[in-house]
């Protein structure tokens, strides 16, 4: 590679952990009822106040528009959780921000910053489904462009209070007051990406975290996007601390391999059938999901031990991580073994990758 240069530069990283949930309506693995999106919400609140209780770092509840999930609005939803909880962060996972206001958006999630007493995150991102643009007015085509405009005001908000801005998509701003501010300075943004490369350069070059969803093949494909990522950071000028990497991975935790995956298959055959169809997708197989949860895969669904050796060797894999966040949300086995889940990632996980010294060198 080319470029800046590290040479036997070494970062330890203290993990956090974290939950992504998309308030799924998936059938009940027992019975075959799907929850109404108020049943939906409520456990939704509970799997959140568990989570805070038993010490995970972070909470992200995702938007989507569709009638398979309840989370059309995220900061209504993390404002709840936010009165019910004490500690633990609370973002957006993510938002689509190619669809929104971002004068909307920042006041939403400064007013959760205030109500949560500091504890508020955004995670933006383009959206996996297209729903949210025709619904807003907006066309796919430009879902770049979009981004890209909308990610440049979200970060002048971030930094100022008065804004002087105009573009393409939205009415030009001339110095109005955008308020409430947030009680952090700043309000931490992070970028939420996929597997195209000018997505993680884009994120560099503005000095933002990454969260990178990993939905399937082999996590250490992402290495060379992460690379770039760290490198047009140091570019633009920013440290290597200020480059924190996240993942956004699918997951659940019981007590044995078996019992995780039997928990997690019904509804992830569900959700990815559904969406097969939309797509033009092949159906999916037991085969498949059980090769994404094998040492290789990218998903983590097994028993503690093998949950928290193959997060390490990701981690290894991609030069050191920040933040480990588990997309529980296909799992339909009932609302004990969502909380045994969550008690195991808080209770064990969590805490075996907070002692465990990730050490990376980078080189470019």
């Amino acid at each position: 590679m080319t470029g800046v240069t590290l040479k036997n530069r070494h970062k330890e990283l203290n993990v956090e952990i974290g939950i992504n949930s998309f308030a799924s309506l998936l059938p009940e693995r027992n019975n075959g009822r799907i929850p109404n999106p108020a049943e939906r919400l409520a456990a939704l609140l509970e799997e959140i106040t568990l989570a805070d209780e038993v010490g995970i770092d972070v909470f992200g509840v995702g938007e989507h528009h569709r009638t398979d999930f309840a989370d059309s609005s995220p900061a209504v939803i993390l404002a709840a959780a936010a009165a019910r909880t004490k500690k633990i962060r609370l973002t957006s996972a993510v938002s689509v921000l190619s669809t929104v206001d971002p004068v909307r958006l920042f006041q939403d999630f400064s007013t959760l910053d205030l109500l949560s007493q500091g504890r508020a995150e955004i995670t933006v991102g383009r959206g996996s489904f297209a729903e949210a643009y025709s619904l807003f007015g907006y066309s796919r085509d430009d879902y770049d462009a979009l981004f890209t405009e909308k990610l440049g005001l979200l970060q002048q908000l971030v930094r100022e209070t008065h804004i002087t801005w105009s573009g393409r998509y939205r009415p030009a701003l001339t110095g109005q007051g955008v308020y409430p501010r947030p009680m952090q300075n700043p309000l931490p943004v992070w970028v939420g990406v996929g597997g195209t490369p000018h997505s993680f350069i884009r994120a560099g070059a503005a000095g933002l975290p990454l969260m990178v969803a990993l939905i399937g093949g082999r996590p250490d494909r992402f290495r060379p996007l992460i690379d770039l990522y760290r490198q047009a950071g140091i570019r633009a000028g920013y440290h290597r601390e200020q480059l924190r990497v996240g993942l956004h991975v699918t997951g659940f935790v019981a007590d044995s391999a078996k019992a995780a995956k039997d928990a997690f298959y019904p509804g992830w055959l569900h959700a990815f059938t559904q969406v097969g169809k939309e797509r033009g997708w092949g159906p999916v197989t037991r085969e498949q999901f059980d090769a994404s949860c094998s040492p290789d895969g990218a998903y983590l669904v097994g028993d503690p031990p093998s949950v928290i050796a193959k997060a390490q060797a990701i981690s290894t894999s991609l030069g050191g991580i920040d933040r480990l966040s588990f997309q529980m949300s296909a799992a339909t086995a009932g609302s004990e073994a969502m909380g045994h889940s969550i008690k195991l990632i808080g209770h064990e996980v969590a805490a075996a990758l907070r002692e465990k010294k990730h050490t990376a060198r980078i080189v470019y």
